[in-house]
């Protein structure tokens, strides 16, 4: 059976329970909101008619978009295990409706404000006990026979759903013209997802009793000490801790081409007035590389069974090397175009691999924590790369110089972690999983 016919009849297995109906119903309404959300923020801050992208503003883009989960990310399970996850899921979504509202009433000013990116960073940390709440409500509306089955298919849904929400999203904007009515959209799916969490008992999602749980002090301070042991045990576990040094690299490289294609698609490759045309330009390399993240979660599978996870995430650096340098440095829309497809097949193939070799190589007991510190090394490099790009990157994004240096530094990574890995005693025989975590 095909990975894609596997996860369809997975799907309709779990869907049978009306629990996980409802639960999946509220992610997938919630992130078509997040999709089209984060439309209506990157057309405000880069394709209004009265602004210039600046790699300074991308910077800080990034960062409202991505610190959440990396600072607020390791603590809310630390309250998701005390209050009623059904009441976090109604109350929550309300919340970031309202915030949103606000948003959309700050996007009428003639600048992006800080008080406008406070009130999104806001909106992204809600966003992230919404996740996390939904992850830890799956054991109570699925049973435990089924549970691996919904962990497959509930997380890739939500990332489809944000997917198809940008999507949504463009041809909202493309209606409306305005970015006010896109925010309002937004915040209208996420008072939907909340109401449908009236569907849900109250009681229904937990958590369950324990008295012996530890107070809301007591288990933040253990997330601050576990983020410790993680890196402390990552130490005697060299295919993990090579695996998190690959990816923090090719997040940062990552990070810059990201940047550059933002700055290309509205002031390169159109007239500043046209900012509907780069708004579909950048929809479209959006598009294209989450093809390549599709396709990677197909050949991944095929090519570690045929070869050392560490030879193939070698491989994809090395394909990475080589796209952002030629067809990238061309800074023509079909190159870049090609180049993301290529950069997205190596992006998601990597990160499968790289989960495989932490879940493969980290003791259980110390799993959830090492995860917690990956999910910072992930976002903190992609914003540092964000930084980067704000000193260095002109505001056409066209620099052949830091295309060179991304290249390079793709190949670097990948000699290293050639002659490295060749040194890695290999975990056991395993197929490399269908991605279930978030580059969400």
């Amino acid at each position: 059976m095909s990975l894609a016919g596997g996860f369809v009849t997975d799907l309709r297995i779990v869907l049978r329970g009306r629990g996980f109906r409802r639960l999946f119903t509220i992610r997938v309404v919630g992130q078509l909101g997040d999709g089209v959300f984060q439309v209506a923020m990157a057309s405000y801050v880069f394709f209004s008619p009265e602004r210039h992208a600046t790699a300074p503003a991308a910077a800080q883009a990034f960062a409202v978009l991505l610190l959440p989960y990396s600072l607020v990310g390791p603590f809310a399970g630390v309250l998701l295990d005390r209050w009623q996850r059904r009441q976090v899921l109604l109350l929550a979504n309300v919340l970031r409706a309202g915030m949103v509202v606000v948003v959309a009433a700050l996007f009428t000013s003639s600048h992006a404000s800080p008080a406008l990116f406070a009130t999104a960073l806001a909106v992204l940390s809600v966003n992230r006990f919404i996740l996390a709440g939904l992850s830890a409500s799956l054991p109570h509306v699925v049973p435990a026979h089924e549970l691996v089955m919904a962990n497959a298919v509930f997380p890739t849904s939500g990332t489809a759903a944000a997917m198809s929400g940008v999507a949504l999203g463009f041809g909202v904007r493309q209606l409306t013209g305005t970015d006010v009515a896109l925010a309002l959209f937004a915040a209208g799916l996420y008072l939907a997802a909340g109401s449908l969490a009236l569907l849900l008992g109250r009681d229904s999602l937990g958590p369950d009793e324990d008295s012996q749980r530890p107070s809301a002090r007591q288990a933040a301070r253990h997330v601050l000490a576990g983020l410790v042991d993680a890196s402390h045990h990552l130490r005697h576990r060299p295919p993990a801790a090579w695996g998190l040094t690959v990816i923090g690299a090719h997040r940062f490289f990552y990070g810059i081409s990201t940047v550059a294609v933002i700055l290309l698609s509205r002031n390169y490759f159109h007239a500043p007035a046209e900012v509907d045309a780069g708004l579909g330009t950048l929809a479209t390399v959006l598009a294209v590389s989450g093809v390549g993240f599709l396709l990677a979660a197909v050949t991944t599978p095929v090519a570690s069974r045929r070869m050392r996870k560490e030879t193939w995430i070698t491989i994809l650096l090395g394909a990475a090397a080589v796209v952002s340098l030629v067809p990238g440095a061309l800074f023509t829309v079909p190159a870049v175009l090609v180049a993301a497809f290529f950069l997205g097949i190596a992006a998601q193939g990597i990160k499968i691999v790289v989960d495989t070799l932490v879940q493969q190589h980290v003791e259980d007991a110390y799993r959830g924590r090492v995860f917690s510190f990956y999910d910072v090394v992930f976002n903190v490099t992609f914003v540092a790369a964000a930084l980067f790009a704000a000193l260095t990157l002109p505001t056409s994004g066209k620099s052949y110089a830091l295309t060179v240096l991304v290249s390079a530094g793709y190949a670097t990574t990948a000699l290293i972690y050639w002659r490295v890995g060749r040194t890695l005693v290999p975990a056991a025989d395993a197929p490399v999983p269908v991605p279930l975590r978030r580059p969400e």
